[in-house]
């Protein structure tokens, strides 16, 4: 088995290991990055220890204790708390004066977001709103999966349209019709295939879709 290559960027620090912390750290282990995880409850510490680079049960808003675990060496960090908004707000503000390169915060809402933004916060997450926009854009439409960008850019992956089945892309005219482009097809159990005008759509297929966000879910509603 070939030996997992590090990943560019340098280590993480990720701060509070509930659900969404603890989930992050644990995908960016499987990445290759070195985690270092604080948390204030040393029971969730515990849990931790045998499962990341390094666990250490510190408080997050305290300067001098963030420094000397060496956290503003750290190019990334990841504020996961999400209950205590007095603690993720002081905490992102730490890391600023800590001097932390990039930022990413957890935000329950708007306003927390906005709070994250303003004391230094590079990257906000709402997860709960994403996923639930998410689950309503499954639920609601052809989508299989759905992704949506903040700046009005969405990914989708839908099923081609009836009757696309050994058909080329340029023949179907997504572009032309919908506004869409089409970044690939794919069979269920065959290869992703990147999308070219000649490229013909397999019967069954699913087609992986990109574009301005209402053009992609109007597409997607109406096919």
């Amino acid at each position: 088995m070939a030996e997992k290559k590090a990943p560019q960027g340098g280590n993480v620090v990720v701060i509070g290991l509930g659900r969404f912390g603890s989930a992050v750290a644990a995908s960016l282990l499987d990445l290759g990055y070195e985690v270092l995880g604080i948390d204030s409850d040393p029971r969730i510490v515990q849990d931790w220890s045998d499962r990341l680079t390094q666990v250490v049960e510190a408080d997050s808003t305290d300067e001098d204790a963030l420094r000397q675990l060496g956290v503003n060496e750290f190019p990334r960090a990841v504020v996961g708390i999400g209950t205590n908004l007095e603690t993720s707000v002081l905490t992102v503000l730490t890391l600023t004066e800590l001097g932390v390169p990039e930022i990413w915060a957890k935000a329950t809402s708007v306003k927390h977001g906005k709070i994250l933004s303003s004391v230094g916060a590079d990257h906000v997450i709402y997860p709960e709103v994403e996923m639930g926009e998410r689950v309503a854009h499954l639920i609601s439409g052809r989508m299989l999966d759905y992704i949506e960008f903040d700046d009005g850019f969405a990914i989708a992956k839908v099923r081609a349209p009836e009757g696309a089945g050994g058909r080329t892309l340029a023949e179907l005219g997504l572009r032309s019709k919908w506004g869409v482009t089409v970044v690939g097809t794919k069979r269920p159990g065959e290869d992703f295939v990147y999308a070219r005008p000649e490229t013909s759509v397999p019967e069954g297929a699913v087609l992986i879709v990109a574009g301005d966000t209402a053009k992609v879910e109007e597409y997607a509603a109406r096919n």
